[in-house]
């Protein structure tokens, strides 16, 4: 379905930019070249932009999520929203499931990681509502993957539930592999202290569950059993990028299904293509604010190429630095800088308590503190 949200003051010829992908760094650069170019934002999935770093905190306090899921048309008043999935990138055309042909002078692919969420954003709120519901009726509960999601829904349901038995297994050897070990050892043992029993090398196998009187038997690799009423899935997600192996783009994807960009995120060999966020080659944590960053940099090099600017003035990005902040419930978090690790209330100031999400409402316009509707 398309949706028409209000009408740009750019209708020059030239002036058409399609973003495909509604996440973090789509939405990011949507909003900002709204009255630089003729934007239209094709989200694959959905109606809304959601701060998904704070998707965990609102399964345990689903009013958390109110803030933080935010439709299209709060923040993006200038341009033109697709609801569809793009199956098809022509050299002038992006094609929707639909049968719709959108046309672009720039293309910014965006499209991140697969993640299987609600189309509207009342069915969003309704599932944290549901995923709520599930915690508190369940006396135990499995958490399965140790990355970050793991790790921090670990956290929040430890400390908004303390009398919940839960049980984190981890396929692993160390909890946060994506980052230093120093993380993972810290992280282990603020669960541990919260009495989080975790189980490190242990594939479950989600596909033989036996439930006997609401209690669920589950099965490991190495042999255990766990006992547990619900489960939540906490792994890593796929590239939102095969549906690109059969467009114009497909030699420019490498090896691991991502599309390769220059210092300028050009996807290299096209001057007028564009890829931001997670889908990217970039050398670095796949992060929210440095997908941020990327829109940044891409909405400043759109607007002086737009204005007729001289390439020498475009901006370059540099990789992030490997900097991450896991939070550990309401107070405490667990952060890796370049030169030092640490953890506990201090790096939890930083993140924990809000999750940026006030700071990033603010980015995108929008109240920091206010409920959309």
């Amino acid at each position: 379905m398309a949706e028409q949200k209000g009408s740009s003051s750019s209708s020059g010829s030239g002036r058409r930019l399609v973003v495909v992908g509604g996440g973090v760094a789509g939405s990011m650069l949507a909003k900002s070249a709204q009255f630089t170019a003729d934007v239209t934002l094709i989200d694959p999935r959905k109606d809304y932009f959601e701060i998904t770093w704070a998707n965990l905190r609102s399964m345990v306090e689903p009013l958390f999520a109110e803030r933080a899921v935010i439709k299209h048309r709060d923040y993006f008043t200038n341009g033109r929203v697709v609801t569809s999935n793009a199956i098809n990138i022509t050299e002038k055309e992006v094609i929707t499931e639909e049968g719709e042909a959108v046309g672009y002078d720039y293309l910014v692919i965006a499209t991140g990681h697969k993640d299987p969420v609600p189309k509207t954003r009342k069915e969003r709120l309704a599932q944290y509502h549901s995923d709520n519901d599930k915690i508190k009726s369940a006396s135990s509960i499995l958490i399965v993957g140790g990355g970050p999601t793991g790790v921090e829904l670990a956290g929040e349901i430890a400390v908004d539930y303390p009398e919940k038995q839960v049980t984190l297994a981890h396929n692993g050897s160390r909890l946060l592999e994506f980052i230093g070990p120093k993380a993972g050892d810290k992280a282990l043992k603020w669960l541990q202290s919260r009495k989080v029993e975790v189980k490190l090398e242990q594939r479950v196998d989600l596909d033989n569950v036996s439930d006997a009187d609401g209690s669920k038997t589950y099965h490991t690799s190495s042999g255990e059993t766990i006992q547990a009423d619900c489960h939540f899935l906490c792994t890593g997600k796929p590239l939102a990028s095969s549906w690109l192996k059969d467009t114009v783009l497909k030699s420019h994807l490498d090896a691991k299904g991502r599309l390769m960009v220059d210092e300028y995120l050009k996807v290299k060999g096209r001057d007028n293509v564009f890829a931001i966020g997670d889908i990217t080659d970039i050398p670095e944590l796949k992060q929210g604010y440095l997908a941020q960053n990327h829109a940044t940099v891409v909405a400043k090099n759109l607007k002086e190429t737009l204005s007729g600017g001289k390439p020498c003035r475009m901006s370059t990005y540099k990789p992030g630095s490997d900097l991450a902040i896991v939070s550990l419930g309401r107070r405490d978090a667990v952060a890796q800088f370049p030169f030092i690790t640490v953890s506990g209330i201090l790096p939890g100031l930083i993140k924990s308590k809000d999750l940026f999400v006030g700071k990033t409402r603010k980015a995108m316009g929008l109240d920091p503190n206010v409920v959309d509707h």
